[in-house]
């Protein structure tokens, strides 16, 4: 049960009628049926997040931040996109990337 007491405003639903109702009575003619294929699509989620420290060119957090509150979850929006983008693509079909690092060998 959700109470008042939880929140900073005070919830103006009764509660107690809510608690009272059985899950026949409830009405979800305005709600469509959620079938095998809502469930097969469905989104899990990850988790909580992790706190990193991540090193972004000037250039790109001034962009992300002009867009204000959020910002960071903006970033993790896009990264995710990018991540999800690299995944449905075959590993043998995606090109191959030299690192620009040399090694301390100097080969």
């Amino acid at each position: 049960m959700k109470s008042a007491k939880n929140t900073k405003r005070r919830s103006r639903t009764d509660w107690k009628r809510i608690d009272a109702m059985r899950d026949e009575d409830i009405d979800y003619s305005d709600i469509p049926k959620q079938g095998p294929d809502f469930f097969a699509n469905a989104i899990l989620w990850p988790g909580p997040k992790e706190q990193i420290t991540l090193r972004i060119d000037p250039d790109v957090l001034t962009f992300f931040r002009k867009h204000g509150r959020g910002y960071q979850s903006t970033i993790n929006a896009v990264l995710r996109k990018y991540m999800e983008a690299r995944k449905e693509v075959a590993p043998a079909a995606r090109p191959r990337t030299r690192s620009t690092r040399t090694s301390a060998a100097g080969d």
